[in-house]
């Protein structure tokens, strides 16, 4: 058998295994049998991935699963490099998970339920991009989306803001299966089949209106699974409430289906879109990366800026992604595979990056209980090897060399500069726009965590919870090593992908040769002469920061040293009180963006008994609320409550009336058929 094949059996076995381990070993044992199980799978999808980047293709169709049409799955470049992210994440998460969930308890992350979803989730990562029919891609899609919403309510009992994510994220995660049931159904309707090779086949015989309306349908539906604006309320609540392995995987793996559903059905199976509909692409992306790396400077709790700097990153995606379907519209293959490449190489760099800050955010509310910024401090000191992960996440995320999420963020503008020469007014006036984006976010992302590493790890701690912190247990340090290894290899060695995204990009019908190359320590911009080794931009930073230091040593020694106390009004050393907190060092920018954020604040003073003159206490609240989701759902959600209020009057409990509605149902359908005639 294929190798990819083999491994997407093996994956699928090992899930069966894992979900039963789930459901019927005791407490002791289900945790690392359901871990062993899961990191088996990952290790499964990675190889079936890496194989079809390779080169290697597979099919099959399986009658008996899904009839009448069966099961039809098949591995390309495509959905191999979105299987093999997929199952690098599963298999650092699952060792990670081994050790995040020993001794939880019989609810909550330990329980068997969620323990027996875990695989299943984790298989539905893997295989959705092997899908190869609308039947196939809907079950895997919905599963995916069951098995997560349960995962994401786990920890519910006791605690009222992970029963409203639930609440957020199945209505959010609904609506957008109801919009890609729809697109889907249109598409095969007009093609005249379900399989993908049917729909690739009768994509052309769609009338511009029918193409359009697709388009336009599993834009909407694959964005809202990315978390983008204005679909995006449901990811800063989900993923911050779910237990923090559960976490990794939704951030860093089942949001990169988005990308590749539009990515699988707008340039493979459609053979490109409208040139509005890829400008539409591109500027929600563009809005959604600004909206939220803003919304991540303004946030205190940990766990929710990550989940906001999810969407900036794949709203970068979605801008490279819309590019290269603008230059392909306009007849210009070559800046349209770059930026296709740019995408995906921003795909694999945040997977690894941000599933390794959830990790490290994980390992902080373990030891400590805590999430909120303003109560940390300290954790240099006491999590040491934790402290070291999230900073080597944290300057991927960055977009700073030699953080892994600069390479991706430069060739993103090294095709936005090329595109450039594209001819039309539309790119003229959208390209300078997007650079000015990916400039922005990655200066506002600069400033996010700095303000994370800094008031987080460093500092003095700021509660007793974070003084009394201790280090992770192996297993989490084990699995978040992993991830830290990763990162450091696409930091240095970017080049070794190369050849893999090439082919990829050649799957979404960009032809004209491979836009990357590289041997591991380089990587080639085939068309532009343009190259970057990232490992000598390191070796080059590292000695000119050792040669600084050393010259400070040495101009330290010459001078004159004195040995005095320094002045300080008798206030004597500096306490955690007068260290920044997360709120006072997001303040300025809050102040420089304050008309688009609108921030909420509120003063309390309260007077002592005596005199109103004296103050007993001061108390100062401040809120930046979503400004999308408090102008667009806040009156949607109000009216649909207003509906249903007034839709109890139907239902007084007369027998009369019910029979009424019977009879008037039953004639409606009369006519219908009537007329159908």
């Amino acid at each position: 058998m294929n190798p990819a094949g083999t491994a997407v059996a093996l994956a699928a076995g090992l899930a069966a295994a894992g979900a039963a381990a789930g459901a019927l070993l005791p407490g002791r044992a289900r945790v690392p049998a359901v871990g062993l199980c899961t990191a088996g799978l990952g290790t499964a999808g990675l190889v079936a991935g890496a194989a079809a980047l390779d080169g290697a293709r597979w099919s099959a169709r399986l009658p008996g699963l899904l009839p009448p049409a069966g099961v039809h799955l098949a591995v390309d470049a495509l959905s191999g490099l979105f299987m093999a992210v997929a199952g690098a994440v599963v298999l650092a998460v699952a060792v990670y998970g081994i050790g995040y969930a020993a001794g939880r308890g019989p609810h909550g992350v330990a329980s068997r339920g969620v323990q027996a979803a875990l695989p299943v989730f984790a298989l539905t990562l893997v295989l959705v991009p092997a899908a190869a029919s609308v039947s196939t891609f809907l079950l895997l899609w919905e599963t995916m989306a069951l098995t997560s919403l349960v995962l994401v309510l786990a920890e519910q009992r006791g605690r009222a803001s992970v029963r409203e994510a639930g609440v957020w994220y199945a209505v959010m995660t609904q609506l957008g299966f109801v919009l890609l049931l729809a697109g889907l159904a249109l598409f095969a309707a007009g093609a005249g089949g379900e399989t993908f090779t049917a729909l690739r086949a009768g994509a052309p015989a769609l009338s511009p209106a029918a193409r359009g309306t697709v388009f336009v349908l599993m834009a909407a539906a694959f964005a809202s699974k990315a978390g983008m604006v204005p679909l995006h309320p449901w990811l800063p609540r989900a993923h911050p409430e779910a237990p923090s392995n559960v976490s990794a995987l939704m951030s860093a793996a089942m949001v990169n289906l988005g990308a590749y559903g539009i990515v699988r059905v707008a340039f493979d199976l459609l053979g490109g879109g409208p040139r509005w509909g890829w400008l539409l692409v591109l500027g929600t992306g563009a809005l959604s990366a600004v909206h939220g790396i803003l919304q991540a400077a303004m946030a205190s709790d940990l766990k929710r800026l990550l989940a906001h700097s999810t969407s900036e990153n794949l709203g970068l995606v979605l801008v490279g992604v819309g590019a290269a379907g603008l230059f392909a519209s306009a007849g210009h293959p070559l800046p349209a595979a770059l930026a296709l490449a740019a995408a995906f190489l921003h795909v694999v760099n945040h997977a690894v990056f941000k599933a390794l800050l959830f990790c490290a955010a994980g390992s902080v509310a373990r030891a400590t209980g805590l999430r909120d910024l303003d109560r940390m401090g300290g954790l240099r000191a006491r999590m040491p090897a934790t402290a070291g992960f999230f900073a080597v996440a944290a300057l991927g995320a960055v977009a700073l060399p030699p953080g892994n999420g600069f390479i991706s963020e430069w060739l993103l503008l090294q095709s936005l500069i090329e595109g450039l020469t594209v001819p039309g007014l539309s790119t003229a006036v959208v390209l300078p726009l997007a650079v000015a984006v990916i400039a922005l976010s990655a200066g506002l992302s600069a400033a996010v965590f700095v303000k994370a590493l800094g008031v987080g790890f460093f500092a003095r701690p700021r509660s007793e919870r974070a003084a009394a912190a201790t280090e992770s247990p192996p297993g989490m340090l084990a699995g978040m090593g992993l991830l830290g290894l990763g990162c450091t290899g696409l930091a240095l060695m970017p080049g070794m992908l190369g050849d893999g995204l090439s082919r990829a990009v050649a799957v979404a019908g960009f032809g004209g040769g491979p836009p990357l190359a590289g041997d591991g320590l380089e990587l080639r911009l085939e068309h532009l002469a343009a190259s970057l080794s990232p490992l000598w931009a390191a070796g080059a930073l590292t000695a000119g920061l050792l040669a600084a230091l050393a010259l400070v040593r040495v101009t330290a020694r010459r001078g004159r040293r004195s040995h005095v106390k320094l002045w300080d009004c008798g206030g004597g050393a500096p306490t955690a009180r007068m260290s920044y907190t997360a709120t006072s060092f997001a303040e300025p920018l809050q102040r420089v963006f304050d008309d688009v954020l609108a921030p909420e604040q509120d003063v309390d003073v309260t007077p002592v008994r005596a005199s109103t003159y004296l103050v007993e206490r001061v108390r100062f609240r401040r809120r930046v609320p979503d400004r999308i989701e408090h102008r667009l759902y806040r009156p949607l959600i109000a009216a649909v409550d207003r509906l249903g209020e007034a839709a109890r009057g139907l239902a007084p409990g007369s027998a009369h009336r019910y029979l009424g509605y019977g009879f008037c149902g039953l004639v409606a359908l009369l006519l219908t058929l009537a007329v159908s005639r």
